[in-house]
């Protein structure tokens, strides 16, 4: 299942959620549902500001959860 990885690669970099937020221009309550992996969609263009606040690509910022998977699987059987 894709997660987003926003919170990792800011804090990587030595920045906040309150720092990204100011320096990206997303709203705080977008932030916080992305950098918590609790939105129900992505906008391209709030991922695309994000991701150029990071010095990042936009699919930079999404991930495959492995885990979930296996997790999946095993519960499958």
């Amino acid at each position: 299942m894709p997660r987003l990885v926003i919170k990792e690669i800011a804090e990587s970099q030595g920045l906040n959620q309150s720092q990204l937020q100011i320096k990206s221009g997303v709203t705080p309550a977008l932030l916080n549902r992305y950098w918590r992996n609790t939105a129900d969609r992505v906008t391209l263009s709030e991922l695309g500001k994000i991701a150029l606040a990071l010095g990042v690509e936009p699919g930079a910022l999404i991930t495959e959860d492995r885990q979930d998977e296996r997790e999946e699987k095993r519960v499958s059987y």
